[in-house]
């Protein structure tokens, strides 16, 4: 009887371990996706190829992947190939660095803005230094001209907000 015990015990003791190592396995991998940050979070997302391309030719990957918070309204692939034909070719040429910076930090806030907060605003100051517009129309968000189709996508220095056009600094 001691030893049936003894087999069944140490069988409990193996299974509960590895369920532990399991749930800690689990929480790590659950941790790890929560600690990407906006720039790790559009090369996942594969909606944004276009934008990882453009921010690494501004040079902007390094800021946009430290502290923050930032606030980025993203547009999609779609919403730069709505752009008249060759102009983000011309904009990821070295000679149009600053431009490209210029536009890309206009999609870029200096701070986390939840979609509960962004319906408050009538602006927000960018860190290209110009503010974008927002107006709420009829439950719909626009930042400038663009729809604001996702929200609150969660990042550990902020937060990515999609829209569906590229807003140009005036």
């Amino acid at each position: 009887m001691n030893i049936m015990k003894a087999k069944y015990s140490c069988t409990f003791r193996m299974l509960t371990l590895l369920l532990v190592g399991l749930l800690v396995s689990q929480i790590g991998c659950e941790e790890m996706a929560q600690q990407k940050d906006v720039v790790d979070t559009a090369v996942g997302a594969q909606d944004f190829n276009t934008l990882v391309t453009a921010i690494k030719a501004a040079g902007l990957v390094e800021t946009l992947k430290g502290k923050g918070p930032f606030t980025v309204f993203a547009p999609t692939d779609e919403a730069f190939a709505k752009l008249p034909a060759g102009t983000v070719e011309n904009l990821l040429k070295p000679e149009n660095k600053q431009k490209l910076v210029s536009i890309l930090t206009y999609h870029v806030v200096p701070s986390k803005v939840m979609a509960s907060e962004v319906v408050k605003l009538t602006d927000a100051k960018t860190v290209n230094g110009q503010s974008l517009t927002i107006t709420v129309e009829a439950e719909m968000v626009m930042v400038d001209s663009a729809k604001v189709v996702t929200t609150d996508i969660e990042c550990s220095n902020g937060v990515i907000h999609v829209i569906d056009a590229v807003v140009l600094p005036k």
